[in-house]
């Protein structure tokens, strides 16, 4: 038998909705390498709470260099990797939503979006991305349980735009295959059964079958 072939997988969704908890399981389930978000301060943070319009461009600059840094590394890394948070969605979600917001310009998200676009060419995507999707009620509730200092302040308008934002992207999104999970509706953290249904459909998803879906029971369970 040969060497099993290396995968590198992501795993993107909104704020809360369980991907470092997605990662950190799969990790362990299918002992593959988990690559957290960069822990790294972003030197503009600071500077873009004082005056959000000056220095949006360039806080969303620094992530997305952080983040093309980080998605190299995962695709030169030997063994199988897992990806918590992908470089797609700064640009596609997060950068999009601070251009919506007016607090980046029309020239400078044109040259933000060339510039994202010329680079993500030229890297592999991952063999698959994992799309955790959860309503708005459950992100609050999930925000609220980690109890964070700096998530406090999110709002329910907040998670709702970037909510659309990611469906947007979504149902854009064509580099690579995606599997959407029902993460409002599966308690994979609790209950192995719902996790086992989720190493499933990775697993079916990267072997190449064409659907990888989750279905409701009639009697409540998933398959």
């Amino acid at each position: 038998m040969g060497k099993p072939q290396k995968k590198f997988v992501a795993v993107a969704g909104n704020i809360g909705v369980g991907k470092s908890t997605l990662v950190t399981l799969l990790s362990k389930r299918l002992n593959w390498k988990p690559f957290y978000e960069p822990v790294g301060e972003n030197p503009y943070l600071a500077d873009f709470y004082q005056d959000m319009r000056a220095w949006a461009f360039h806080s969303q600059i620094f992530f997305l260099t952080q983040r093309l840094g980080a998605h190299r590394q995962l695709v030169a890394h030997p063994t199988s990797v897992l990806q918590d948070r992908t470089v797609y969605e700064d640009a596609e979600v997060f950068a999009r939503n601070l251009y919506q917001q007016g607090l980046i310009d029309d020239r400078d998200f044109h040259a933000y979006s060339e510039l994202y676009h010329v680079l993500t060419e030229f890297l592999p995507p991952p063999d698959l991305v994992i799309y955790l999707r959860a309503d708005v009620p459950v992100l609050l509730q999930r925000i609220a349980q980690r109890g964070r200092d700096y998530e406090r302040n999110i709002t329910p308008e907040y998670l709702t735009t970037l909510n659309t934002l990611y469906e947007d992207w979504v149902a854009r999104f064509n580099l690579c295959p995606l599997l959407t999970v029902p993460a409002g509706d599966l308690d994979y953290v609790t209950q192995s059964s719902h996790l086992d249904l989720v190493v499933q459909k990775v697993q079916e998803k990267l072997t190449g079958k064409e659907e990888v879906i989750f279905e409701r029971l009639a009697e409540g369970g998933w398959k």
